[in-house]
Protein backbone atom coordinates (compact mmCIF):
# COMPACT_ATOMS: atom_id res chain seq x y z
CA UNK A 1 0.00 0.00 0.00
CA UNK A 2 1.70 3.37 -0.61
CA UNK A 3 2.19 5.99 1.42
CA UNK A 4 -0.48 8.38 -0.02
CA UNK A 5 -3.22 5.68 0.48
CA UNK A 6 -2.30 5.48 4.26
CA UNK A 7 -2.37 8.98 4.13
CA UNK A 8 -5.07 10.62 7.37
CA UNK A 9 -4.66 14.25 7.16
CA UNK A 10 -7.41 14.10 4.79
CA UNK A 11 -10.10 12.29 6.88
CA UNK A 12 -13.50 13.68 6.81
CA UNK A 13 -14.63 12.01 10.36
CA UNK A 14 -18.06 13.67 9.77
CA UNK A 15 -18.85 12.53 6.66
CA UNK A 16 -17.69 9.09 7.97
CA UNK A 17 -20.47 8.93 10.64
CA UNK A 18 -22.98 10.51 8.26
CA UNK A 19 -21.99 7.76 6.00
CA UNK A 20 -22.64 4.90 8.92
CA UNK A 21 -25.95 6.69 9.88
CA UNK A 22 -27.21 6.38 6.28
CA UNK A 23 -26.26 2.66 6.07
CA UNK A 24 -28.04 2.18 9.30
CA UNK A 25 -30.98 4.01 8.36
CA UNK A 26 -31.19 1.85 5.04
CA UNK A 27 -31.18 -1.50 6.74
CA UNK A 28 -33.33 -0.39 9.40
CA UNK A 29 -36.26 1.13 6.79
CA UNK A 30 -39.63 -0.88 6.12
CA UNK A 31 -41.43 -1.03 2.87
CA UNK A 32 -45.13 -1.11 4.12
CA UNK A 33 -46.79 -1.39 0.81
CA UNK A 34 -46.13 -2.69 -2.87
CA UNK A 35 -48.68 -2.52 -5.83
CA UNK A 36 -48.36 -3.16 -9.47
CA UNK A 37 -48.60 -0.32 -11.36
CA UNK A 38 -51.57 -0.48 -13.80
CA UNK A 39 -50.96 -1.16 -17.20
CA UNK A 40 -51.71 -3.08 -20.54
CA UNK A 41 -48.98 -5.30 -21.11
CA UNK A 42 -49.09 -8.72 -19.87
CA UNK A 43 -45.53 -8.96 -19.44
CA UNK A 44 -44.22 -8.09 -15.52
CA UNK A 45 -40.88 -7.39 -16.73
CA UNK A 46 -42.03 -4.59 -18.34
CA UNK A 47 -43.79 -3.31 -15.65
CA UNK A 48 -43.47 -0.55 -12.46
CA UNK A 49 -44.47 -1.14 -8.67
CA UNK A 50 -44.61 1.23 -6.17
CA UNK A 51 -43.64 1.34 -2.60
CA UNK A 52 -44.87 3.03 0.24
CA UNK A 53 -42.12 3.56 2.79
CA UNK A 54 -41.49 4.16 6.68
CA UNK A 55 -39.09 7.45 5.33
CA UNK A 56 -41.96 8.72 3.95
CA UNK A 57 -41.16 8.36 0.02
CA UNK A 58 -43.46 7.12 -2.63
CA UNK A 59 -41.16 5.23 -5.17
CA UNK A 60 -41.43 3.69 -8.80
CA UNK A 61 -39.13 1.10 -10.55
CA UNK A 62 -39.23 -0.80 -13.27
CA UNK A 63 -38.47 -4.36 -12.89
CA UNK A 64 -37.10 -4.29 -16.51
CA UNK A 65 -34.14 -1.63 -14.92
CA UNK A 66 -33.92 -3.89 -11.70
CA UNK A 67 -32.97 -7.13 -13.91
CA UNK A 68 -30.73 -5.16 -16.02
CA UNK A 69 -28.79 -4.07 -13.12
CA UNK A 70 -28.44 -7.41 -11.74
CA UNK A 71 -30.84 -7.69 -8.94
CA UNK A 72 -32.14 -11.07 -10.12
CA UNK A 73 -28.21 -12.88 -9.31
CA UNK A 74 -27.42 -11.27 -6.79
CA UNK A 75 -28.19 -13.30 -3.23
CA UNK A 76 -27.73 -13.10 0.58
CA UNK A 77 -27.65 -9.97 2.43
CA UNK A 78 -25.56 -7.74 0.05
CA UNK A 79 -28.89 -6.69 -1.60
CA UNK A 80 -28.03 -4.48 -4.42
CA UNK A 81 -29.82 -0.58 -3.77
CA UNK A 82 -32.25 -0.10 -7.42
CA UNK A 83 -32.62 3.49 -9.03
CA UNK A 84 -36.22 4.76 -8.69
CA UNK A 85 -37.91 5.45 -11.69
CA UNK A 86 -39.52 8.13 -9.75
CA UNK A 87 -39.42 9.32 -6.07
CA UNK A 88 -41.34 11.46 -4.02
CA UNK A 89 -41.59 13.06 -0.12
CA UNK A 90 -45.04 11.72 0.22
CA UNK A 91 -45.37 12.21 3.64
CA UNK A 92 -43.79 13.90 7.01
CA UNK A 93 -43.43 10.50 8.50
CA UNK A 94 -44.04 6.95 7.79
CA UNK A 95 -46.06 6.08 4.20
CA UNK A 96 -48.21 3.29 4.67
CA UNK A 97 -50.30 2.28 1.56
CA UNK A 98 -50.20 3.30 -2.11
CA UNK A 99 -53.29 2.43 -4.59
CA UNK A 100 -54.12 3.48 -7.80
CA UNK A 101 -57.78 5.27 -8.40
CA UNK A 102 -58.73 4.42 -12.30
CA UNK A 103 -57.40 2.96 -14.84
CA UNK A 104 -54.53 2.74 -16.85
CA UNK A 105 -51.61 6.32 -17.28
CA UNK A 106 -54.91 8.55 -16.82
CA UNK A 107 -55.03 7.23 -12.77
CA UNK A 108 -54.62 8.90 -9.47
CA UNK A 109 -51.50 7.14 -7.67
CA UNK A 110 -52.93 7.36 -3.68
CA UNK A 111 -50.64 7.48 -0.64
CA UNK A 112 -51.88 7.74 3.10
CA UNK A 113 -49.20 7.82 5.87
CA UNK A 114 -48.95 8.91 9.30
CA UNK A 115 -49.43 12.70 9.02
CA UNK A 116 -53.14 12.16 8.79
CA UNK A 117 -53.17 12.83 5.16
CA UNK A 118 -54.27 11.28 1.69
CA UNK A 119 -52.18 12.39 -1.16
CA UNK A 120 -52.57 11.82 -4.64
CA UNK A 121 -51.02 12.64 -7.95
CA UNK A 122 -51.57 12.20 -11.88
CA UNK A 123 -49.73 8.57 -12.70
CA UNK A 124 -49.01 10.10 -16.14
CA UNK A 125 -47.09 13.05 -15.17
CA UNK A 126 -44.77 10.18 -12.90
CA UNK A 127 -44.25 8.56 -16.23
CA UNK A 128 -43.34 11.22 -17.94
CA UNK A 129 -40.04 12.05 -14.96
CA UNK A 130 -36.76 11.92 -16.49
CA UNK A 131 -34.60 11.22 -13.70
CA UNK A 132 -35.65 10.79 -10.05
CA UNK A 133 -34.90 13.86 -8.80
CA UNK A 134 -38.08 15.30 -10.61
CA UNK A 135 -40.24 13.39 -8.29
CA UNK A 136 -39.93 16.36 -5.20
CA UNK A 137 -40.80 19.27 -7.40
CA UNK A 138 -44.01 16.95 -8.31
CA UNK A 139 -47.24 18.78 -6.58
CA UNK A 140 -50.22 16.26 -5.71
CA UNK A 141 -53.39 16.85 -7.20
CA UNK A 142 -55.30 15.77 -4.16
CA UNK A 143 -54.07 16.68 -0.48
CA UNK A 144 -56.85 15.39 2.66
CA UNK A 145 -56.27 15.90 5.85
CA UNK A 146 -58.07 13.55 8.46
CA UNK A 147 -60.21 15.84 11.23
CA UNK A 148 -59.00 16.79 14.18
CA UNK A 149 -61.33 16.71 17.24
CA UNK A 150 -62.49 18.89 19.64
CA UNK A 151 -61.21 17.69 23.73
CA UNK A 152 -62.02 20.12 26.86
CA UNK A 153 -62.01 23.14 26.65
CA UNK A 154 -61.62 23.66 23.17
CA UNK A 155 -58.46 21.55 23.07
CA UNK A 156 -57.67 19.82 19.65
CA UNK A 157 -56.79 16.44 19.54
CA UNK A 158 -53.49 15.31 17.11
CA UNK A 159 -54.50 14.53 13.64
CA UNK A 160 -55.10 10.41 13.39
CA UNK A 161 -53.32 8.87 11.02
CA UNK A 162 -54.00 7.01 7.90
CA UNK A 163 -53.03 3.17 8.16
CA UNK A 164 -54.45 2.24 4.92
CA UNK A 165 -56.94 3.41 2.89
CA UNK A 166 -59.40 1.53 -0.07
CA UNK A 167 -60.82 3.08 -3.03
CA UNK A 168 -64.03 2.87 -5.09
CA UNK A 169 -63.34 4.38 -8.57
CA UNK A 170 -66.22 4.33 -10.10
CA UNK A 171 -68.01 6.41 -7.02
CA UNK A 172 -65.14 8.43 -6.99
CA UNK A 173 -64.95 7.71 -3.54
CA UNK A 174 -61.65 7.01 -1.30
CA UNK A 175 -62.11 5.00 2.26
CA UNK A 176 -59.26 5.77 5.13
CA UNK A 177 -58.70 3.07 7.78
CA UNK A 178 -57.73 5.85 10.79
CA UNK A 179 -56.33 6.10 13.72
CA UNK A 180 -58.90 7.52 15.94
CA UNK A 181 -60.96 4.14 15.43
CA UNK A 182 -62.98 5.90 12.56
CA UNK A 183 -62.87 5.44 9.14
CA UNK A 184 -63.77 7.96 6.60
CA UNK A 185 -65.19 8.64 2.89
CA UNK A 186 -63.36 11.15 1.04
CA UNK A 187 -65.03 12.50 -2.34
CA UNK A 188 -62.51 12.50 -4.62
CA UNK A 189 -63.76 15.56 -6.39
CA UNK A 190 -64.59 17.84 -3.80
CA UNK A 191 -61.96 16.84 -1.25
CA UNK A 192 -64.31 16.46 1.40
CA UNK A 193 -65.65 13.92 3.79
CA UNK A 194 -69.07 12.55 2.55
CA UNK A 195 -69.57 10.05 5.66
CA UNK A 196 -67.36 8.95 8.82
CA UNK A 197 -68.11 5.34 9.79
CA UNK A 198 -68.08 5.24 13.70
CA UNK A 199 -67.91 1.90 16.20
CA UNK A 200 -64.88 0.52 16.79
CA UNK A 201 -63.63 0.90 19.91
CA UNK A 202 -59.87 1.24 18.79
CA UNK A 203 -57.82 2.28 15.92
CA UNK A 204 -57.93 0.65 12.32
CA UNK A 205 -55.53 -1.30 10.60
CA UNK A 206 -56.86 -1.99 7.19
CA UNK A 207 -60.09 -1.44 4.88
CA UNK A 208 -61.67 -3.02 1.97
CA UNK A 209 -64.14 -1.72 -0.56
CA UNK A 210 -67.11 -4.48 -1.76
CA UNK A 211 -68.14 -2.04 -4.16
CA UNK A 212 -70.89 -4.88 -5.46
CA UNK A 213 -72.48 -4.20 -2.32
CA UNK A 214 -71.85 -0.56 -1.69
CA UNK A 215 -70.04 -1.47 1.60
CA UNK A 216 -66.85 -0.99 2.96
CA UNK A 217 -65.23 -3.74 5.58
CA UNK A 218 -63.13 -2.42 8.28
CA UNK A 219 -60.40 -4.17 10.46
CA UNK A 220 -59.62 -2.87 14.15
CA UNK A 221 -56.81 -3.33 17.06
CA UNK A 222 -60.12 -3.84 18.79
CA UNK A 223 -60.13 -7.46 17.09
CA UNK A 224 -63.22 -7.12 15.41
CA UNK A 225 -63.82 -6.57 11.34
CA UNK A 226 -66.95 -4.69 10.88
CA UNK A 227 -69.20 -4.32 7.76
CA UNK A 228 -70.44 -0.73 6.71
CA UNK A 229 -73.29 -0.09 4.55
CA UNK A 230 -71.93 3.17 2.66
CA UNK A 231 -75.56 4.56 1.57
CA UNK A 232 -75.97 4.92 5.71
CA UNK A 233 -72.82 4.89 7.15
CA UNK A 234 -74.32 2.39 9.56
CA UNK A 235 -72.48 -0.63 10.96
CA UNK A 236 -74.65 -4.01 9.77
CA UNK A 237 -72.25 -6.98 10.80
CA UNK A 238 -69.71 -7.60 13.19
CA UNK A 239 -67.33 -10.39 12.81
CA UNK A 240 -65.51 -11.05 16.06
CA UNK A 241 -62.38 -12.61 15.67
CA UNK A 242 -61.50 -12.62 19.62
CA UNK A 243 -64.17 -15.40 20.31
CA UNK A 244 -61.17 -18.04 19.24
CA UNK A 245 -60.59 -19.07 22.70
CA UNK A 246 -57.50 -21.46 21.39
CA UNK A 247 -55.92 -18.21 20.66
CA UNK A 248 -53.46 -16.65 23.11
CA UNK A 249 -52.52 -13.44 21.56
CA UNK A 250 -52.26 -11.07 24.35
CA UNK A 251 -53.73 -8.51 21.52
CA UNK A 252 -56.14 -9.94 19.56
CA UNK A 253 -55.70 -7.21 16.50
CA UNK A 254 -57.58 -7.31 12.91
CA UNK A 255 -54.21 -6.88 10.65
CA UNK A 256 -55.10 -7.41 7.35
CA UNK A 257 -58.13 -8.43 5.20
CA UNK A 258 -59.07 -9.13 1.56
CA UNK A 259 -62.01 -10.10 -0.79
CA UNK A 260 -61.75 -12.74 -3.33
CA UNK A 261 -63.10 -10.99 -6.78
CA UNK A 262 -66.45 -12.29 -6.25
CA UNK A 263 -66.33 -10.59 -2.69
CA UNK A 264 -68.04 -13.34 -1.50
CA UNK A 265 -65.40 -14.18 1.35
CA UNK A 266 -63.06 -12.70 3.27
CA UNK A 267 -59.66 -13.65 4.29
CA UNK A 268 -58.46 -11.92 7.79
CA UNK A 269 -55.19 -11.94 9.81
CA UNK A 270 -55.41 -12.06 13.16
CA UNK A 271 -52.30 -12.09 15.45
CA UNK A 272 -50.92 -16.36 14.46
CA UNK A 273 -54.07 -16.76 13.14
CA UNK A 274 -55.75 -16.83 9.15
CA UNK A 275 -59.96 -17.13 8.59
CA UNK A 276 -62.04 -17.53 5.95
CA UNK A 277 -65.46 -16.12 5.88
CA UNK A 278 -68.12 -16.92 3.72
CA UNK A 279 -70.21 -13.22 3.80
CA UNK A 280 -73.90 -14.47 2.35
CA UNK A 281 -74.13 -16.74 5.36
CA UNK A 282 -71.99 -15.00 7.65
CA UNK A 283 -69.92 -18.23 8.64
CA UNK A 284 -66.40 -18.71 9.15
CA UNK A 285 -65.70 -21.99 7.27
CA UNK A 286 -61.69 -21.95 7.98
CA UNK A 287 -59.76 -21.40 10.72
CA UNK A 288 -55.85 -21.94 10.69
CA UNK A 289 -53.24 -21.30 12.92
CA UNK A 290 -49.63 -20.04 11.72
CA UNK A 291 -46.38 -19.64 12.94
CA UNK A 292 -45.81 -16.06 13.09
CA UNK A 293 -48.24 -13.16 12.96
CA UNK A 294 -50.20 -12.45 9.62
CA UNK A 295 -49.43 -9.19 7.93
CA UNK A 296 -51.05 -8.93 4.90
CA UNK A 297 -53.21 -11.36 2.58
CA UNK A 298 -54.91 -11.68 -0.73
CA UNK A 299 -56.84 -13.89 -2.77
CA UNK A 300 -54.91 -15.74 -5.85
CA UNK A 301 -58.66 -17.43 -7.02
CA UNK A 302 -59.83 -19.59 -4.85
CA UNK A 303 -55.99 -19.54 -2.71
CA UNK A 304 -55.29 -17.26 -0.45
CA UNK A 305 -51.59 -15.86 -0.24
CA UNK A 306 -49.94 -14.76 3.02
CA UNK A 307 -46.99 -13.03 4.60
CA UNK A 308 -46.12 -11.66 8.30
CA UNK A 309 -43.39 -11.46 10.71
CA UNK A 310 -41.36 -14.38 9.09
CA UNK A 311 -39.10 -14.32 5.97
CA UNK A 312 -41.80 -16.35 3.97
CA UNK A 313 -44.68 -16.32 1.52
CA UNK A 314 -47.06 -19.10 2.16
CA UNK A 315 -50.47 -20.29 -0.05
CA UNK A 316 -53.55 -21.69 1.43
CA UNK A 317 -56.42 -23.33 -0.11
CA UNK A 318 -59.44 -22.11 1.07
CA UNK A 319 -59.62 -25.26 3.74
CA UNK A 320 -56.90 -23.27 5.06
CA UNK A 321 -54.01 -26.58 3.86
CA UNK A 322 -50.71 -25.11 3.12
CA UNK A 323 -49.78 -25.63 -0.72
CA UNK A 324 -46.75 -24.00 -0.53
CA UNK A 325 -43.85 -21.87 1.32
CA UNK A 326 -41.56 -19.85 -0.46
CA UNK A 327 -38.64 -18.36 1.58
CA UNK A 328 -38.44 -14.36 1.06
CA UNK A 329 -35.41 -11.73 1.48
CA UNK A 330 -37.60 -9.42 3.87
CA UNK A 331 -36.94 -10.74 7.59
CA UNK A 332 -40.43 -9.40 8.27
CA UNK A 333 -42.80 -9.07 5.35
CA UNK A 334 -45.69 -6.39 5.27
CA UNK A 335 -46.83 -6.59 1.85
CA UNK A 336 -48.25 -9.11 -0.66
CA UNK A 337 -49.17 -7.94 -4.10
CA UNK A 338 -50.33 -9.66 -7.09
CA UNK A 339 -49.53 -9.22 -10.93
CA UNK A 340 -52.39 -10.19 -13.25
CA UNK A 341 -49.45 -12.74 -14.53
CA UNK A 342 -48.95 -14.46 -11.76
CA UNK A 343 -45.96 -12.86 -10.59
CA UNK A 344 -45.82 -11.92 -6.81
CA UNK A 345 -43.94 -8.80 -5.17
CA UNK A 346 -43.11 -9.02 -1.08
CA UNK A 347 -42.04 -6.23 0.55
CA UNK A 348 -41.01 -4.57 4.26
CA UNK A 349 -38.17 -4.78 6.74
CA UNK A 350 -34.38 -3.69 5.28
CA UNK A 351 -36.52 -1.54 2.27
CA UNK A 352 -36.56 -4.71 0.38
CA UNK A 353 -38.65 -5.34 -2.67
CA UNK A 354 -38.48 -9.10 -3.37
CA UNK A 355 -40.23 -10.27 -6.97
CA UNK A 356 -41.48 -13.80 -7.48
CA UNK A 357 -42.50 -15.82 -10.50
CA UNK A 358 -45.61 -17.76 -10.66
CA UNK A 359 -43.42 -20.77 -10.38
CA UNK A 360 -42.38 -19.75 -7.65
CA UNK A 361 -38.69 -18.46 -8.58
CA UNK A 362 -37.03 -15.47 -7.36
CA UNK A 363 -36.98 -13.30 -10.53
CA UNK A 364 -35.28 -10.15 -8.64
CA UNK A 365 -34.65 -8.74 -5.10
CA UNK A 366 -33.67 -5.14 -4.56
CA UNK A 367 -33.35 -2.78 -2.07
CA UNK A 368 -35.54 0.67 -2.29
CA UNK A 369 -33.22 3.61 -2.25
CA UNK A 370 -34.20 6.07 0.41
CA UNK A 371 -34.38 9.92 0.33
Amino acid sequence: MGVEEMDCRNWDEDAYRYSILQERETLSRTIFRTVFAPTRNPNPNSDLIVTASSDGSVASYSISSCLALGCGNVRGQNWLVAEPHCLIQGHNGPAYDVKFCGNDEDSLLLSCGDDGKIRGWKWKEILACKVPVQGAKLKPVLDLVNPQHKGPWGALSPIPENNAIAVDSQGGSIYAAAGDSCAYCWDVEKSEIKMVFKGHSNYLHCVVARNSCNQIITGSEDGTARIWDCRSGKCIQVIDLGKDKTSKESVPCVSCIALDASESWLACGNGRSLSLWNLPVHECISRVRTNSSIQDVIFDDNQILAVGAAPSLTRFDMKGDILSQIHCAPQSVFSVSLHPSGVTAVSGYGGLVDIISQFGSHLCTFRGKSL
